[in-house]
């Protein structure tokens, strides 16, 4: 049940977030969940502030996950969420910030798992 919430201060094309979402699909086994429970959301053109100056190329991606991942698995995925952003949006590494949230409770099709 993970959900990758990426924000990032450009705007994106439809064809940048299809190549970022599938390569968060492939990524997410990083942290030991399947892409077929993964949901992938992106706002974009999102005012960022980062050290005091405003972020022309930045991003902020947060990753909910039912359960716990362990800080190795939350390193790689880290890396690989800071290749994909570099690679597929010009985004730098330094200019991206990555969280991690545990959910113990977490909904779908009706009813909580």
């Amino acid at each position: 049940m993970p959900f990758i919430d990426c924000r990032t201060s450009q705007k994106l094309s439809p064809q940048v977030r299809e190549r970022i979402k599938a390569r968060f699909g492939q990524a997410i086994s990083a942290l030991k969940k399947p892409e077929s429970y993964l949901m992938v959301g992106f706002t974009d053109g999102y005012e960022l502030w980062f050290a005091g100056k405003r972020a022309e190329q930045g991003a902020y991606v947060g990753i909910s996950l039912f359960g716990n991942a362990s800080p190795a698995d939350c390193e790689r995925m880290t890396a690989l969420v800071c290749t994909i952003l570099q690679e597929e949006a010009g985004v730098a590494p330094a200019q991206t910030y990555v969280t991690y949230h545990s959910v113990a409770n977490w909904g779908w099709n009706g009813a909580n798992f």
